[in-house]
């Protein structure tokens, strides 16, 4: 009679194989388990590509508001104009020889803004003591002009004079003819005079040009003198002056406290 018996190390083999296939076979609590961590993971995702979409909008229109009305987009334009104070010529050179005592020069960086019909002049120090460095808005929708002056660090605001000021576009062109050499208008210099009136406190409605150019000063409104009734030409005022190109001719404006 022959006895068989089973190695024990072979069975607990066999018993350890499997359990572990056992293992392997995933239970219903592992799947919902897997389930919701990838959803999570897509909804994570989701919100990451939503934030960055959110993100990347804010930088471009950001960027754009800032090039709109920070940088601006308009030619730029450096002006250096010699004319005779007497008024027959004015003659626009790169770099002129000894002038005669009786030309003066004045130099301006001209922006122009076509599609908001506006017109951005920076008068720097002058060559002569009589006038002084200023930026000048032309809002041409606001019919509105500002003058800043740089030594008082104050603006002045007036209705628009049409008269004097050409439009954005025609003033554009005039630029460019000059810098072309094809015209060298022949000129005379223009004073007006203006009062100062009364203190401006709420610039919003001056636009958007003028409210940067006066924000943080103090704002005053301006009436031109000859409209002022009872103002004798003879009175001494306290004025300063600023001389500045925006037409085919120099303009002197004379801007007085009453």
């Amino acid at each position: 009679m022959v006895k068989l018996t089973f190695n024990g190390a072979l069975g607990q083999k066999d018993l350890k194989k499997d359990g572990k296939e056992e293992a392997l076979i995933p239970t219903e609590q592992d799947v919902e388990e897997g389930v919701r961590i990838r959803q999570q993971s897509r909804a994570w995702c989701w919100c990451m590509c939503l934030g960055l979409a959110l993100l990347l909008s804010g930088v471009v229109f950001g960027g754009a508001y800032l090039y709109r009305y920070y940088i601006d987009s308009g030619p730029v334009y450096f002006c250096g104009v010699d004319y005779m104070e007497g008024g027959d010529y004015m003659i626009a050179e790169e770099e002129p020889e000894e002038l005669p005592a009786q030309l003066r020069r004045i130099q301006e960086t001209v922006r122009i803004l076509e599609d908001d019909e506006v017109a951005h002049i920076n008068v720097p120090v002058p060559e002569f003591s009589s006038s002084d460095p200023a930026d000048i808005v032309h809002d041409f929708n606001r019919r509105l002009t500002a003058y800043l002056d740089l030594n008082l660090n104050k603006c002045y605001v007036i209705p628009l004079n049409t008269s004097i000021v050409m439009p954005p576009r025609d003033f554009l062109e005039l630029l460019i003819n000059i810098k072309a050499g094809t015209y060298l208008p022949q000129s005379y210099l223009v004073h007006e005079q203006m009062m100062v009136t009364e203190r401006i406190d709420d610039l919003e409605p001056l636009g958007t040009f003028i409210r940067r150019l006066c924000r943080g000063k103090d704002t005053y409104k301006l009436q031109r003198r000859d409209h002022i009734m009872g103002m004798q030409k003879r009175e001494a005022l306290d004025c300063f002056k600023i001389r500045h190109f925006e037409n085919k001719f120099v303009v002197e404006t004379e801007i007085c406290n009453p």
